[in-house]
């Protein structure tokens, strides 16, 4: 009997150490496909499995919910034309996972879901719950439209950011003699965010053939960043006159900075009448009255106080 656990002791340390090997093989035959992948497309790629984010996982199950809400959101698509959310879901950076029809779903199904707290809230007497019946819903079903499009607002507004550095980057490669495609390819692997997927996808469909116009022009309908746009019609102009590429990036990295930096004057122009009003109606206000209750409380509370003489 004990030559037997010992015997089966061996045999399963053996299956472990040829389980561990194999593994160990698995993973450096990956290791190889991951890196062949990213020299192919230039875009950093990985097959590993990443622990997700509590609202990405939230979004994820309730997005499958959503999916049988798809016909009656496509029905009712009040300040949600297709056209509409099409374009909004190409400049949010949503399209990966996302389509017209499900975020339509998306929109009935929190529209629901504030009826039905609105309901339960009514139902155990909370205050005010019969205005939340009505209102709830209508949150649901606008917040969600406004989720959308602070989304693409907030996307823009990174890639404005992120833009003179990359010009300058490109500019500075592109004239050490590399080509525009291979500099982008190489150059997007130090940025992350929407440059870095907008300039991969232009790769990709350079490769897959599509006209270099095209894509020019694909890049516009997809973002409606205005420094942006301007970068893309100077390459489509620099491309059909035959301007140098580098010249057409170091021009552009110059008229985006002086254009933040009169975008920032111009707002803290604007800032300055917004402390003014802020001041005069609130601030002002708040001190007087505070001077004022100390002193009424001064002249009942205080020494020779009014009720003293009384």
């Amino acid at each position: 009997m004990d030559a037997l656990a010992i015997i089966s002791v061996f045999l399963a340390l053996f299956l472990l150490g040829l389980g561990l090997k194999d593994l160990y093989s698995y993973w450096m035959e990956r290791k190889k496909v991951v890196t062949h992948v990213q020299e192919l497309t230039g875009e950093a790629f990985t097959v590993t499995k990443q622990r997700k984010k509590l609202s990405e996982k939230m979004f994820e199950r309730i997005s499958s919910y959503a999916d049988d809400f798809t016909g009656l959101g496509q029905r009712i698509n009040f300040f949600s034309e297709p056209h509409e959310i099409e374009n909004l879901i190409q400049k949010a950076g949503w399209s990966k996972h996302t389509t017209i029809e499900k975020f339509q779903g998306l929109k009935m199904f929190f529209t629901f879901a504030g009826l039905f707290t609105g309901v339960i809230l009514f139902m155990i007497g909370f205050p005010f719950s019969q205005y939340l019946v009505i209102f709830l819903p209508i949150f649901g079903y606008i917040g969600t439209i406004l989720w959308l499009k602070s989304a693409a607002k907030s996307r823009q507004e990174q890639l404005r950011y992120d833009l003179p550095d990359f010009l300058d980057t490109v500019s500075v490669t592109v004239q050490t003699g590399g080509g525009l495609d291979q500099t982008l390819r190489e150059v997007i692997k130090y940025f992350d965010g929407p440059l870095r997927e907008e300039f991969s996808r232009f790769n990709q469909e350079i490769e897959l053939g599509v006209p270099r116009e095209q894509a020019y022009r694909d890049l516009l309908k997809r973002n409606d960043n205005e420094e942006f746009q301007m970068l893309i019609k100077a390459l489509i102009q620099g491309m059909n006159l035959g301007v140098p590429i580098a010249t057409t990036f170091k021009l552009q990295a110059e008229d985006l900075r002086a254009l933040r930096k009169e975008q920032a004057k111009e707002k803290a122009a604007k800032a300055a009448p917004k402390i003014t009003l802020i001041t005069t109606f609130i601030v002002a206000p708040t001190v007087i009255m505070m001077i004022a209750g100390l002193m009424i409380l001064n002249m009942f509370f205080g020494d020779n106080s009014i009720l003293d003489l009384l």
